[in-house]
């Protein structure tokens, strides 16, 4: 990336909200329905109710999305290109993407931007604020994600090296069968990234062109709802998470009365 693009950083924090309109697994997931609102819009509420995000953005490349992305709130400046909207996309390209043209149309590229994926719809305003607080206070940290604590350590399960293979192994090649197979408190806590936040420092991206780098926060969340299967969306009216955070992002969809 042009390094020229650093003397356009501003402090300031923006929400940028991914919004394939190619989905396979659950087709326009993106937009289907949750209690009579799009899935997009609950990620457009969290962002618009934040108090230290000052504009979201939804970076697609489908002009349905688009449209209703605008309904609720968001902005729509510009349209991802296909070739940045695979199935196989990964995630730096829509974010060099955004930057590049904001350096170029606006001659302004925002510090930090929060990452807010559109498939995990319930959050906490309050968390992403925490979230973005955290990150800002360490100079040094390249990037924050949020994670939860893994139920069923890695360190118990099994692989099959190709899958003709009749007999199973271990996943790490220095533990054997038997040792796997001991009350999981006595392996690490791990965590499993999940779609609540990620605050990323636009600098460390233009310089490096890495979205994470090796000096990234951990911010813990409870297990949240991600929606990849249909099976994921019929769940999703079973969590049994926070109502608060729920009816504060309702509350602000139905006061746009649109």
């Amino acid at each position: 990336m042009d390094k020229k693009i650093l003397d356009c950083l501003v402090d300031e924090v923006i929400a940028i909200i991914p919004a394939r309109g190619g989905s396979k697994s659950v087709p326009q997931k993106n937009i289907r329905l949750f209690q009579g609102f799009p899935l997009i819009a609950y990620s457009i509420a969290a962002a618009k109710l934040s108090k230290k995000i000052s504009r979201v953005i939804v970076t697609t490349d489908s002009e349905e999305i688009a449209q209703i992305s605008l309904k609720y709130g968001a902005e729509v400046p510009f349209m991802r290109p296909s070739e940045y909207a695979r199935d196989d996309s990964p995630d730096i390209e829509f974010l060099v993407h955004a930057i590049e043209w904001l350096a170029t149309h606006e001659k302004q590229v925002p510090m930090y931007m929060v990452h807010l994926r559109p498939t995990t719809p319930i959050r906490d305003w309050q968390l992403i604020d925490k979230a973005i607080e955290i990150f800002c206070a360490d100079p040094e940290a390249t990037s924050l994600r949020s994670a939860h604590l893994c139920a069923h350590p890695p360190f118990k399960w099994f692989q099959k090296v190709r899958p003709t293979d009749k007999y199973i192994s271990t996943l790490f090649s220095n533990l054997t069968a038997d040792e796997a197979n001991v009350a999981r408190q006595k392996f690490p806590d791990v965590y499993v990234p999940n779609g609540y936040v990620d605050v990323l420092r636009l600098e460390f991206i233009i310089r490096s062109g890495l979205m994470h780098g090796d000096k990234m926060i951990g911010y813990l969340t409870d297990c949240v709802p991600d929606i990849d299967t249909e099976l994921d969306l019929k769940l999703l009216s079973c969590y049994s998470g926070s109502r608060e955070a729920l009816d504060a992002l309702r509350q602000y969809l139905v006061d746009l009365n649109v």
